[in-house]
């Protein structure tokens, strides 16, 4: 089994790569690649998109890297496993609209907005760890409850238009979201390779997800 992290510039790979390799490793979870070459994301058996920075600068990226239309073919048609990590699951939205609005993959149905925290104390970025409240069960949250903690480093989220599709969320002043799903496809607001226990018991389990 192939597990391609997809690099399009836009993120800091050397920790989630460290992180996937390890929980590959220990449960067998064939061969983790970062790879930005668009034949080995069209064979790879599950995909992971990062993304640090803007919605708009990393949504461009992404099309200009030359691996879009790959993954996007291994996901809608072959239906293979997707993980988006904080700005990679915020592509999977229909529309961003940090800076201007721009168009996602759109895998859920929601759009990116800033968090407006009600407690006027409470500084955006959203920044640090925070509880998760989970929603919805999920094979990717196995093992995971209400109240483990994620690492969060981010000012948009998605705000859902169906909130079917929303599995978890956090209190930042307001319910932000933190994890979304459809089909083949889950998405992380925060970190999994910084969260600890929590994180990588997620990534493990989305080595072995067969949605």
């Amino acid at each position: 089994m192939l597990t391609a992290i997809i690099d399009y510039e836009s993120g800091n790979l050397h920790s989630a790569d460290k992180a996937f390799q390890k929980m590959a490793r220990e449960g067998g979870g064939g061969e983790v690649v970062v790879t930005s070459e668009a034949d080995v994301v069209a064979k790879a058996d599950r995909l992971v998109l990062p993304g640090d920075g803007a919605f708009p600068a990393c949504a461009a990226a992404l099309a200009a890297s030359g691996v879009q239309e790959a993954l996007v073919e291994a996901v809608e048609q072959r239906g293979v496993p997707f993980m988006g990590i904080c700005v990679g699951m915020q592509l999977m939205a229909r529309t961003g609209h940090e800076y201007e609005e721009t168009r996602g993959l759109g895998w859920v149905d929601g759009e990116v907005m800033r968090i407006t925290p009600s407690d006027p104390t409470l500084k955006v970025p959203h920044m640090g760890w925070n509880d998760l409240r989970i929603d919805i069960p999920h094979p990717v949250l196995e093992g995971v409850h209400s109240g483990d903690h994620a690492y969060f480093v981010h000012s948009y989220q998605i705000r859902m238009a169906d909130p079917g599709q929303r599995i978890a969320k956090v209190d930042y002043g307001e319910d932000v979201t933190a994890i979304v799903g459809s089909d083949n496809c889950i998405g992380l607001q925060f970190h999994p390779e910084k969260s600890g226990p929590t994180g990588l018991r997620m990534i493990a389990n989305f080595l072995a997800w067969r949605p």
